[in-house]
């Protein structure tokens, strides 16, 4: 790789010891994936941010490559909510290694958002800019929808890009990489859910190539983004196109692709293989983090209804969201559900009291059976049959 003299500096050491950890790491990252090199980022986005995801050696790793960012970065969900301490009771050592956590990020200049769903407040990102995403939904959502430039990141890359503010010149960077591989056809109308189970399906039997739907632009933006969720979620793909719409799309113009036919009673019988026949204890809404517009329909689904009081209903969403959202969350509270900032039901402590979870959520369906995420037993379903269980005489 090329560096330049400022970037020679950084690499021996001269701007100390965190910048020259951060620079390393880019690097090594980019010599190994064919990188010329370093190019400069306008925003990053950080995973690992909840203690139960990166324990003692995360916290350690993260205290010696402190250093102030040098674009604007935002954080992935924590493991509660540091306003209401829910969703789940929290034990005091996991408090404060969590918090010393969040003050080592607020020290570096890093913005207070803890949310998967940065860019709806808190990113001002656009066509084509380069950036450094970590947590998948966040950046197969910038690829796709937005028609920014990331790979992958881990949380320690996208930190080491911060500070850097680069990122390493290869993969999605280029547009030779963001072309797709195959185009994909399905004989039903997909809602929310059956958009997650597409993704699921995809990428267990295509991983790490990038699908060209066919006829889906009728799904609504939050509709794609459950289904780049679970994509990106079940395999390594980060990128995907929608015919004549998501803006890279140009880049597959007279290219001729292998089209996939799927039968929508593929993707239902993959939701009730994933799902248990139980009565859930309960139902956990907003992975990702839901937008304004999924709670202001939430809230017309439940107004002047009263919860089933076996089942209980937790939504997540970013401060942002609820703070704009402020009368429909008023309407979910009144109905019995509780709205949670900061955490998520994947990376919150969940399974010390709940062990029977129903969502509509692709990427949770994937999380949440793993022993490493509480070894719970999923509901997979869509919203409308998820209140079934939560409305009384629904």
């Amino acid at each position: 790789m090329f560096l330049t003299k400022d970037e020679e500096k950084i690499f021996d050491g001269e701007m100390g010891e965190a910048q020259a950890i951060a620079i390393r790491l880019l690097v090594s990252i980019g010599e190994i994936n064919g990188a010329d090199s370093l190019i400069p980022i306008k925003s990053a986005h950080i995973s690992g941010v909840s203690y139960k995801n990166i324990g003692d050696g995360g916290l350690k790793f993260l205290k010696k490559i402190a250093d102030k960012v040098k674009v604007p970065t935002t954080l992935n969900p924590l493991g509660f909510d540091m306003e209401r301490n829910g969703p789940v009771e929290v034990d005091r050592d996991f408090k404060e290694k969590q918090m010393e956590i969040i003050k080592t990020f607020m020290s570096m200049g890093i913005k207070e958002s803890f949310t998967c769903t940065p860019y709806y407040f808190y990113q001002k990102t656009s066509y084509g800019d380069h950036v450094a995403w970590a947590e998948s939904s966040a950046l197969i959502y910038a690829n796709s929808i937005i028609g920014a430039r990331t790979n992958r990141e881990g949380g320690p890359s996208a930190l080491a890009a911060a500070i850097i503010g680069k990122t390493p010149n290869f993969g999605l960077h280029l547009d030779k990489n963001r072309v797709a591989d195959y185009e994909v056809e399905v004989n039903g109308k997909l809602d929310y859910s059956g958009a997650a189970a597409l993704g699921l399906y995809l990428g267990t039997n295509y991983p790490g190539k990038i699908p060209r739907l066919v006829g889906f632009n009728y799904l609504r933006d939050f509709e794609l983004k459950a289904f780049g969720a679970a994509l990106a979620a079940s395999s390594a793909t980060s990128m995907f196109h929608v015919e004549n719409r998501t803006p890279d799309d140009t880049l597959n113009r007279g290219k001729k692709f292998e089209r996939i036919e799927i039968d929508y009673n593929q993707l239902k019988n993959l939701m009730e293989e994933k799902s248990s026949s139980e009565k859930p204890e309960l139902i956990a809404i907003g992975c990702p983090h839901l937008s304004k517009d999924e709670i202001d329909y939430i809230a017309s689904l439940v107004k002047g209804k009263k919860k089933d009081k076996d089942v209980e209903v937790f939504l997540f969403a970013s401060r942002e969201t609820i703070k704009n959202s402020f009368e429909s969350v008023k309407i979910i509270e009144e109905f019995g559900a509780k709205v949670f900032a900061d955490t998520c039901m994947v990376v919150a402590p969940l399974s010390k009291k709940y062990h029977k979870t129903a969502i509509n959520s692709g990427k949770a369906s994937f999380y949440l059976p793993m022993k490493e995420y509480g070894g719970q037993e999923i509901i997979f379903r869509n919203f409308n049959d998820l209140l079934r269980w939560a409305v009384v005489d629904y």
